[in-house]
């Protein structure tokens, strides 16, 4: 049994940082729930730090994203960019709108305190 402790709290501290940058689930409805799931399968490996302190491939995304514009965003997952790939063979309209739905539940200032917490600014 004490050899599971220190795995538990591996566990634990590694799922702080998203855990954090998350609401709970009491705070978002089914769309946002789905685009959340949907979000950590197909684009979690790009936008989301594995750990704390890690960099991710793209950027982290949350309301101000495509400067709050639905349209954008959904014609950047649905057509990609010159380093992300396009969605729309891959994911479904519906999923792709849960997504949206799911990123502008996501505050602002976390990604802010983050990065100003590793010595970036705006």
């Amino acid at each position: 049994m004490k050899r599971n402790i220190p795995a538990l709290l591996l566990v634990l501290a590694a799922a702080a940082p998203a855990a954090h940058a998350q609401k709970t689930d009491g705070d978002l409805d089914a769309t946002q729930l789905h685009g959340r799931q949907v979000f950590a399968q197909s684009c979690g490996i790009c936008h989301l730090a594995p750990s704390l302190g890690a960099k991710t491939y793209g950027p982290p995304l949350n309301k101000a994203s495509a400067a709050g514009n639905d349209e954008v965003m959904r014609a950047i997952i649905v057509n990609g960019t010159e380093r992300m790939p396009a969605f729309k063979y891959y994911l479904k309209p519906a999923d792709i709108d849960a997504i949206i739905a799911y990123v502008r539940s996501v505050p602002a200032q976390v990604v802010r305190a983050a990065n100003e917490s590793k010595g970036e600014s705006r």
